[in-house]
């Protein structure tokens, strides 16, 4: 069990639960359509976003299977994203975790930055044995994002659903548990 309360603080960012005064900076990313490209929302306009800020402010926990985790991606008072930690199986101690970050800050290492939180929550606080992280094939920079956290590319589903009108594909990366200790030095 994990209860989001205190922020995690990293070399250059503040992950936290997202708070009302988010509003504008949400949107800013969120309305844009190279944000909404691989994600299965598109682009949200203002009442949208409202609603999902709505949502994110209430997932601060994880207590049971199920339950997901939204933490705001802030640098400099500015929230630039966010990333989340889903619970998928209590007896498998399975997890997935996603990120998404504003294309004016990419390139700069923050996903990373902030991902690698996600992972020791999941893997240190919640003691998951498995995480997984999926992307869309053509966004080869979440894909590279997953490769610097040191997760295994599993699988790549070719053309496997209809997403947004096409056919897409998949990537699946996974990390263990032991991975992440060996690579982290944490037992």
């Amino acid at each position: 069990m994990f209860d989001f309360t205190d922020p995690i603080t990293t070399e250059r960012l503040i992950l936290r639960p997202f708070a009302e005064r988010d509003e504008e900076d949400m949107l800013e990313f969120e309305s844009r359509d190279d944000v909404a490209r691989y994600l299965f929302n598109e682009p949200r306009d203002r009442a949208d976003n409202a609603r999902q800020l709505a949502v994110r402010m209430t997932r601060t926990s994880l207590r049971k299977e199920k339950d997901d985790l939204v933490a705001a991606v802030e640098l400099e008072g500015k929230v630039i994203g966010y990333v989340l930690l889903v619970w998928l199986s209590e007896e498998h101690r399975q997890g997935e975790f996603g990120y998404v970050l504003h294309p004016g800050f990419g390139g700069r290492g923050y996903a990373t930055e902030a991902a690698v939180e996600m992972l020791r929550v999941g893997f240190e606080r919640l003691g998951l044995h498995r995480i997984i992280g999926r992307c869309d094939p053509r966004n080869t920079g979440s894909a590279r994002v997953m490769e610097r956290l040191g997760m295994r590319k599993e699988a790549h589903f070719v053309e496997s659903e209809i997403f947004k009108g096409e056919w897409g594909g998949e990537l699946h990366y996974a990390m263990l548990a032991s991975e992440w200790r060996a690579a982290h030095g944490t037992g």
